[in-house]
């Protein structure tokens, strides 16, 4: 499975593409794509969305899903989704409303 990430061009945040088309900050909110058609569709909206400079760093990632929580494959995206790893009173962690996959 794979989800689309990508930092919000505005602040840089870590953003992932939900199904509504919107980019969520909350990676559970991405849209999984469990086929290559879904892939296909997730990148073009990803490049959409960088050609209207909304985002950039768009990326397909592997994800796996563990107790129904979108989990990252790779410890970089893993980061992305949590925050710093040397301050968990910053970044993702640090907001109890926003579930993280780290």
């Amino acid at each position: 499975m794979k989800i689309l990430t990508a930092n919000r061009l505005s602040d840089g945040e870590a953003v992932w593409l939900a199904a509504d088309h919107s980019w969520s900050e909350a990676i559970d909110a991405a849209e999984l794509a469990k086929d290559a058609a879904t892939e296909e569709r997730l990148e073009r909206t990803g490049k959409a969305a960088f050609l209207k400079n909304e985002v950039v760093d768009v990326n397909l990632i592997d994800v796996e899903v563990v107790d129904g929580a979108i989990r990252p494959l790779r410890l970089r995206e893993r980061i992305r989704a949590a925050g710093p790893t040397n301050r968990i009173d910053l970044g993702k962690q640090a907001r109890p409303e926003i579930a993280v996959a780290a």
